[in-house]
């Protein structure tokens, strides 16, 4: 069942149950809420379905939206059992102001990539074309996690032989509009709103409106998903237990369809406040 929330951009997702676990979850029914990062959409939603194919009596209630709009709500109280964000920091500030249950995990990594509408209407040719005079890029608000990830991409390239010198502040000034989170981006780079974007690289994988810019050789700059249950969740247990399963081969195998890649279930330190 999929719904519209009051808040703009969030989607609600409830998966039901099914199947049979060998395993740890009690055969009661729990509802998990998750908060999942926007690029994270289609993937929770596959790997809820795949989770409550093998545990009975669980399902799952989603809302997707910025990561660091869903930090906020979670800071005002929002009830939630577990927390899936595009980066290690919004998770570690819930640790820091003593809203989360353990450290945050890191549970999957995904390339960025850059995009431009079909059939590339405004000719961007590579990368440098970003900073040329006239090119509208769609970016993201500067508390989304993609916006930091950009940011680190467009500061590797401007470090290349044969770019500007100003490259970052060409970039910066020719950006046309700010989004909420990173799949309102493709999206108006889909609809011809903007010449290109940064965006992950399992959205670009997903889209069949855009096309993917190659980066030059040894340019590479991964995003890490990062979760961490929530403080007080009703469903603590079983968020826990589903985060695990995320981080472990079977949910890996579930985002690794979509072009994530396993990061190993690392815990992150206490502190460490990078994107």
């Amino acid at each position: 069942m999929i719904g519209r929330g009051p808040a703009r951009g969030l989607l609600f997702v409830l998966v039901g149950t099914g199947g049979l676990f060998a395993g740890c979850m009690p055969s009661t029914d729990v509802t998990v809420t998750v908060f999942a990062a926007a690029s994270l959409r289609d993937a929770v939603d596959l790997a809820a379905t795949a989770y409550t194919a093998s545990v009975p009596g669980i399902r799952f209630l989603v809302s997707a939206d910025s990561s660091a709009a869903l930090r906020v709500q979670i800071e005002q109280g929002a009830p939630a059992d577990l927390f899936l964000s595009a980066d290690a920091v919004n998770p570690a500030r819930l640790v820091d102001d003593g809203l989360a249950d353990g450290a945050p995990i890191a549970f999957a990594s995904a390339d960025l990539a850059i995009v431009v509408p079909a059939g590339n209407p405004a000719g961007i040719g590579d990368p440098m074309d970003l900073a040329r005079a006239g090119t509208r890029i769609i970016a993201a608000g500067p508390e989304v996690p993609i916006t930091a990830y950009a940011d680190r991409l467009v500061a590797e390239l401007a470090g290349l032989d044969g770019y500007p010198v100003d490259f970052a502040e060409r970039y910066a000034a020719n950006v046309h509009s700010r989004e909420d989170n990173a799949r309102a981006v493709i999206a108006k780079v889909e609809l011809g709103e903007g010449d290109a974007g940064i965006v992950y690289e399992p959205d670009a994988r997903a889209s069949s409106a855009t096309w993917t810019i190659p980066l030059p050789d040894g340019v590479r700059i991964a995003a890490t998903y990062a979760g961490v249950v929530v403080r007080g969740a009703g469903a603590a247990e079983a968020a826990r237990a589903f985060l695990a399963w995320l981080a472990g081969p079977d949910g890996g195998s579930v985002l690794a369809g979509l072009g994530f890649e396993r990061a190993g279930a690392v815990a992150i330190p206490a502190g460490a406040l990078m994107p």
